[in-house]
C-alpha cells in the first residue's frame, strides 16, 4: 500500500498529532496455571487486590473528573457481584485469567449492546478493570508506548490515558469509542487530541500517521504534501489556541464592539477550584446529575454542594439544573428501564413522577439561594403544565420551609428549550423566567441522529438550517417578550458553530471551562 489512505469519525478532542502508530489491543504476558483450586483462587484474589493498590496510587496524583473515575473503579473492584460469577468458575475448575475474563466480557457485552451510549460508553471503564486485574495475573511488563505515539485500538481505558506520559505529544484514535466516553472528557481537559468511530485500519499496518482531530481525520503513509499541509493546519491551530488565552481575561466582545456574555458549564462543584471567576460571567449550566450516584442525595448534602458553587460566584449568575436523569443518564433506585429512553420518562418527567425524590432538591435549592445569585431551570420540559407544576412544588417547599423558620429564597425559574415542541410555540412558555437553548438535545431530535454515532454523525449539526432556525425563533421571541436566552449545549463551545449561533441573535453562551478561551477568541473574530 503506497497511496495515503484517509479515514474519517468524529473528533472527541480538538488538536492535531503526528507519530508512531501504536497498538492498544496488542496482548502482553501470558498466565501460568495453578495446582488447585484454592490456590487460583488465592491468585485471582491478590490480582484483584495489586489492581485496586495501582488505582489507589493514581488516584494520588489525579483530580477531578480522573480521581471520581478511578474511585468508580476500585468500588467495582471490591464489589463482590463483579467478581463472585469468577470464582464460582474457578470452583468449577476453570483457571483464574479465563475465569475472570469470561465474568468481565459477559458484563462488557451486555454493556456494548445497550442502545443507550451512556452504557456503551461505561464499557471501557469494565474493560479497564478486567485489564488491569489480567495484567496483575500475567505478572508481565507492559510494552511501552513510544513518545509522541497515537494510541490506537477499539478503545481505551482510562487508567492508559493516566498513565501516558503526554508532555511529548501523542493522541488517540479509536475504532470505536465515544465522544461521552470517560477517556473523551479527560482527553478534553487536557488538550490531548482524540478521534472515536474511525472503524479498522489495514491489518498489521505500522508507520507514522497523521491525526486531525479538529476535523475528526486522520491519514495513514502521508504524502510529504500532505505532512507539510498537516503541520500548517497544526500550527495554525496552535497559533489560535495560544492567541485565545489573551482574551481569557477580557469581557468577551464580537469584532463590531457587541457584547457577548460567556459562562461556564460545570459538572461537579470542584470543577471551580480551578476557574477564575473573573474570565467568565458565571455559571449557565451546574448539572447535579453528580451526585445521584450509588445513593439518592440527601438534602443537606445537595445543599453544600450548591452553596460551594454560589459562594465561589459571588453576585454573579448560577444556573443550576434540576436533576435530568435518564436517557443517556440512569440512576440506579431513580430512573426506570425503557425501550427508548431518550423518548421516555426523563428530566422532569421523572422527577414530577418521583416528588419524594425532587421535594428533596427543592429543598436544598431553595436554602442554597441565600447564598448568591441562583436560577434554576427544568430538563426536557415539553409541555407548559410541566413548569407550572414543578414551579408550584417549589412554592410549596418555600411556605414549608418559611413555617419551620429556615433560611430560604425563591430562585428566578426557567426552562431548557431541548425539546422541539418548546422550540416550536416558545409563546406557550412566557410564564419561565429564562429560556435556555440545550443544542445537543435540540439537535439530536430535530435531525433524528444521534451525536455519538458515527454513521449519522454528518446530520447531526447544530448549523444545519433546521436547528438554526429554530434557535433564531426562540432568541427573537425571546428578544420581543423581555425572556432571557441562554444556550449551553457543546455548540455554544465550538468556534466553527459559534458565527452561526450569533447570527441567529444569541448573545449568551455557556461553555466547558477547557473551552472559554477558545470561545472567546472565536467571538472577537465575528462581524455582527
Amino acid at each position: 500500500m503506497s497511496e495515503p489512505l484517509r479515514l474519517q469519525g468524529i473528533s472527541a478532542s480538538a488538536g492535531y498529532a503526528e507519530g508512531p502508530l501504536f497498538d492498544l489491543d496488542q496482548t502482553v504476558g501470558s498466565y501460568v496455571g495453578k495446582e488447585t483450586a484454592d490456590d487460583e483462587k488465592a491468585a485471582l484474589e491478590t490480582a484483584i487486590a495489586i489492581a485496586a493498590g495501582r488505582l489507589t496510587a493514581l488516584i494520588d496524583a489525579a483530580e477531578g473528573d480522573a480521581a471520581d473515575i478511578l474511585e468508580f473503579q476500585i468500588a467495582m473492584l471490591e464489589d463482590d457481584a463483579l467478581s463472585s460469577l469468577a470464582f464460582a468458575a474457578i470452583h468449577a475448575g476453570q483457571p483464574a485469567d479465563q475465569a475472570w475474563r469470561q465474568a468481565l466480557d459477559a458484563e462488557i457485552a451486555g454493556y456494548d449492546a445497550s442502545d443507550q451510549d451512556y452504557f456503551r460508553a461505561r464499557a471501557a471503564d469494565i474493560r479497564d478493570i478486567r485489564d488491569q486485574v489480567l495484567r496483575a495475573l500475567t505478572e508481565a511488563g507492559d510494552v511501552q508506548v513510544p513518545a509522541g505515539a497515537i494510541l490506537y485500538g477499539e478503545d481505551i481505558a482510562p487508567t492508559r490515558f493516566l498513565e501516558t506520559d503526554w508532555s511529548s505529544g501523542g493522541g488517540i484514535a479509536l475504532k470505536a469509542g465515544s465522544t461521552a466516553s470517560h477517556v473523551a472528557m479527560l482527553a478534553r481537559s487536557r488538550g490531548v487530541p482524540m478521534i472515536v468511530g474511525l472503524g479498522a485500519l489495514p491489518a498489521h499496518f505500522a508507520g507514522i500517521v497523521l491525526l486531525d482531530a479538529e476535523h475528526g481525520g486522520i491519514v495513514l503513509l502521508p504524502s510529504k504534501a500532505e505532512i507539510d499541509a498537516f503541520r500548517q493546519l497544526s500550527s495554525s491551530f496552535t497559533v489560535r489556541r495560544d492567541q485565545a488565552g489573551t482574551f481569557l481575561a477580557r469581557p468577551a466582545a464580537t469584532r463590531t464592539g457587541t457584547p457577548v456574555r460567556v459562562q461556564v458549564n460545570i459538572a461537579d462543584p470542584s470543577e471551580v477550584d480551578g476557574i477564575d471567576i473573573a474570565t467568565c460571567d458565571g455559571v449557565g449550566l451546574m448539572r447535579t446529575e453528580f451526585l445521584f450516584g450509588k445513593s439518592l442525595p440527601d438534602e443537606e448534602t445537595q445543599y453544600r454542594a450548591y452553596r460551594k458553587v454560589l459562594e465561589w460566584a459571588g453576585d454573579k449568575p448560577v444556573t443550576i439544573r434540576t436533576v435530568d436523569a435518564g436517557g443517556d443518564k440512569p440512576v440506579p433506585g431513580f430512573t426506570v428501564d425503557e425501550s427508548n429512553p431518550f423518548l421516555g420518562q426523563r428530566g422532569i418527567r421523572l422527577s414530577l413522577a418521583r416528588p419524594e425524590v425532587f421535594r428533596v432538591q427543592i429543598r436544598a435549592l431553595l436554602r442554597a439561594a441565600v447564598h448568591g445569585s441562583l436560577k434554576v431551570m427544568f430538563p426536557m420540559i415539553a409541555i407548559v403544565e410541566e413548569y407550572r407544576q414543578a414551579a408550584a412544588m417549589f412554592a410549596e417547599e418555600q411556605a414549608a420551609l418559611a413555617a419551620r423558620g429556615i433560611a430560604n429564597k425563591m430562585p428566578p425559574l426557567g426552562i431548557m428549550v431541548e425539546v422541539p415542541s418548546v422550540a416550536i410555540v416558545p409563546e406557550a412558555f412566557t410564564e419561565a423566567a429564562f429560556f435556555s437553548i440545550g443544542s445537543n438535545d435540540l439537535t439530536q431530535y430535530v435531525m433524528a441522529a444521534a451525536r455519538d454515532n458515527a454513521a449519522v454523525a454528518h446530520l447531526n449539526s447544530v448549523r444545519h438550517p433546521a436547528v438554526l432556525r429554530l434557535i433564531a425563533a426562540v432568541t427573537a421571541f425571546g428578544e420581543r417578550e423581555k425572556i432571557p436566552v441562554s444556550l449551553c449545549g457543546d455548540a455554544g463551545g465550538d468556534p466553527a458553530s459559534i458565527p452561526s449561533l450569533l447570527e441567529a441573535g444569541l448573545r449568551d453562551l455557556s461553555v466547558a471551562p477547557a473551552q472559554l478561551a477558545m470561545a472567546k477568541a472565536a467571538i472577537a473574530d465575528v462581524s455582527v
